[in-house]
């Protein structure tokens, strides 16, 4: 079992209880995901399975595209609807283009406060358990970029909206963010994330589905290959000879390449390259170095792939 799953995350489960809820199922020890969602949250989130988990860094830093609600007039400890209510409610609501005017002061590269509230690791400890051992969070702004961050409706105080952004955003400082430029505060009421890079919530298996291939061992239509993964990276081919010296860590001369292929990559300039043997099978990444025209382990699969 190595691979990936698309899951639909169900709402009120952290990403961590769907990773040990699925062990249990699949019956196996090495699993994980691949961009937390909270417990509030619903919709995609990558499971991988066996040596897919290695993939996590290449996984996780994709873009997310998110929908959901966000309820306007009052401020939450958690900016969300699972909150504290932080002073009294706001009455005099902003009209439509305001909204819109504000949202679109978002877009591009921007530095974001994570919330105290969140996973986000201070020497090693998570700001939520920091928060209920009263103690307060030294958060720093991280640099996150909105590509888009569109409103589909407003019927106050809430608005329907959608979000394209990089990895490592939070939709609820987004939404905290927004109430504070509005000056009325605001809360995520719901969330959902509809996409991840590639995979979108169309191909996300329910947890029910998830259990029923499961026990059918229809492991075809559960799980995505370790040779399917990472599509959109370029790929090189080696030949036996050269496919034993990767796996032994050696680098790899361009002159040793048997194909590469480079044509619809959406990652020309990303130097990291899918490496497989003759057979398709995936041994692995390497980057590429131009100037000295080899390529260089990154990441090395052990011979069963």
């Amino acid at each position: 079992m190595d691979g990936l799953i698309i899951a639909d995350k169900p709402a009120g489960w952290t990403s961590h209880d769907l990773v040990l809820h699925l062990r249990k199922i699949l019956r196996i020890k090495k699993i994980g995901h691949a961009g937390t969602l909270d417990p509030l949250a619903t919709g995609v989130l990558l499971i991988t399975l066996g040596q897919a988990t290695r993939l996590f860094p290449y996984l996780s830093r994709v873009d997310k595209t998110y929908y959901g609600e966000i309820r306007l007039g009052l401020k939450t400890d958690t900016y969300d609807s699972q909150g504290q209510p932080l002073g009294a409610e706001c009455r005099h609501l902003p009209e439509l283009n305001k909204i819109e005017e504000a949202a679109a002061s978002f877009l591009g590269e921007t530095d974001q406060m994570p919330p105290f509230y969140s996973a986000k690791k201070i020497n090693g400890e998570p700001a939520f358990k920091l928060i209920r051992k009263g103690v307060i969070p030294e958060l720093k702004p991280v640099k996150v970029r909105i590509h888009r961050f569109l409103i589909l409706e407003y019927s106050p105080p809430k608005l329907r909206f959608l979000v394209e952004c990089s990895s490592g955003t939070y939709i609820r400082s987004l939404a905290n963010d927004l109430g504070q430029k509005l000056g009325c505060g605001a809360y995520l009421d719901s969330l959902r994330r509809a996409a991840v890079g590639r995979y979108t919530e169309d191909e996300a298996l329910s947890l029910e589905k998830i259990e029923e291939l499961a026990i059918k061992k229809d492991l075809a239509r559960l799980i995505i290959p370790l040779d399917k993964l990472l599509p959109d990276y370029p790929a090189i081919w080696l030949d036996k000879l050269s496919s034993r010296l990767f796996l032994n860590g050696s680098r790899i001369n361009i002159i040793q390449i048997a194909k590469a292929v480079l044509i619809g990559s959406k990652n020309l300039d990303e130097p990291v390259f899918r490496v497989f043997s003759e057979e398709n099978r995936l041994l692995g990444l390497a980057s590429f170095n131009p100037k000295e025209q080899f390529f260089k382990p990154e990441l090395v699969f052990s011979p069963k792939v």
